[in-house]
């Protein structure tokens, strides 16, 4: 008898890529399910997909003004980019369409992660560099105990 818990699926067929590197960008969770919707839904040639925000918030149990926000800041970290559409209607007015979205490489993205990153320690050490040059410094020695002197 052959039997089997689990139903046989096809890899390619069933499945949708979501990089492992995503989860190095520490995104919020609604972040995530948006991204790994518009993955779920994009042509693997063109890296793009068209799904409206209702679309979106009927999968993944949003509202739309919430998915419109996930959307926006997942454009700014640089995971997507957005271009409005338009379509016909029959009787020939032109409309507002939903947004094409183009998923943009991982390596990219992470450069641009890192590099952010490195500029803010840069910046702490900086600024930590200063804040001890001040703490060390005679003038600022000399009032801090001038004022205490005082006080006493």
């Amino acid at each position: 008898m052959n039997f089997s818990t689990w139903p046989w699926r096809d890899p390619i067929k069933n499945y949708f890529p979501l990089p492992n590197e995503i989860f190095l960008l520490r995104l919020k969770p609604g972040e995530l399910a948006v991204y790994a919707y518009l993955m779920y839904c994009e042509n693997r040639k063109t890296y793009q997909c068209y799904p409206s925000y209702r679309t979106i918030t009927e999968h993944i149990d949003m509202s739309e003004n919430t998915v419109s926000k996930y959307a926006k800041m997942l454009e700014e970290r640089g995971l997507i980019t957005t271009e409005p559409t338009s379509i016909c209607t029959r009787d020939g007015r032109k409309r507002n369409g939903s947004l094409l979205y183009t998923i943009q490489p991982i390596r990219g993205v992470l450069d641009d992660y890192y590099t952010q990153q490195m500029l803010r320690l840069e910046e702490d050490a900086d600024a930590r560099k200063i804040m001890d040059r001040l703490e060390n410094s005679p003038v600022i020695s000399g009032a801090v105990r001038g004022t205490k002197g005082e006080a006493g």
